[in-house]
């Protein structure tokens, strides 16, 4: 995935609309919600890279769609807020925000700190840049052409493989239910389809761990799903 896609999350119209132009004209893709729980549905159907994120929205709040956005991913949240408080930066802060912008805020400073979180979060060889490898070289994955190699060998995943791990590769730390992997990776809805991704997650250790009884990098997470094992 070349462009990083970004979630705002802001129930003005006129902030949401100014936000999103700032962003697409820096060459993000930018998907919006207007409220809370839409957020979350987003976030769960779609891969998302930042979340730039308001604290006063309807339905559920921007705190709540913080803390459950980092019960299952590390990626950079901005909150945005119409209240000075110091008090408030810090709660903020405290659930996982990465950095905090006080309304009004000039468009061009929030493009600034987008840009900026970018840039650590997603580093050459962090978890989502277009070239990783992991454990000394043992696996090697180029997502822009679609390459993977296993102690230096090309491994011939399926495009539907690819698929899947590039979702792992593309939310760093996050679990994953089948449900959520069908819908990330295929589009698919959940209709009794587990099997389709433990068998394609079968296939994948195949191809890339040394142990399959006990995996590096696809991990079984008993009784939720899966996840992408730790780099080291």
């Amino acid at each position: 995935m070349d462009k990083k896609r970004i979630l705002v999350v802001e129930d003005e119209q006129k902030i949401l609309d100014v936000v999103k132009a700032y962003l697409k004209k820096e060459g993000y893709e930018v998907l919006v919600a207007t409220n809370g729980e839409r957020a979350l549905e987003i976030f769960e159907e779609e891969i998302i890279h930042l979340v730039v994120l308001d604290l006063m929205l309807p339905k559920t709040s921007g705190e709540e769609v913080c803390s459950k956005i980092r019960t299952t991913s590390d990626i950079p949240i901005i909150m945005l807020t119409a209240k000075n408080e110091e008090d408030e930066k810090i709660q903020g802060l405290a659930i996982g925000a990465d950095d905090y912008l006080t309304k009004p805020f000039s468009p061009r400073e929030l493009v600034g700190r987008v840009r900026a979180l970018m840039r650590r979060a997603y580093r050459e060889n962090s978890p989502l840049a277009d070239y990783l490898t992991f454990n000394d070289g043992d696996l090697e994955v180029n997502i822009k052409r679609f390459e993977v190699k296993k102690k230096g060998k090309l491994v011939n995943l399926t495009p539907n493989e690819f698929k899947l791990l590039n979702v792992f590769l593309s939310n760093p730390g996050q679990v994953f239910t089948r449900d959520q992997l069908l819908r990330k990776a295929f589009g698919l809805e959940y209709d009794g389809f587990d099997r389709i991704i433990d068998t394609h997650i079968k296939n994948i250790r195949h191809k890339i761990e040394d142990n399959k009884k006990k995996p590096t990098y696809i991990q079984t997470v008993y009784g939720v799903g899966y996840k992408f094992g730790d780099k080291k």
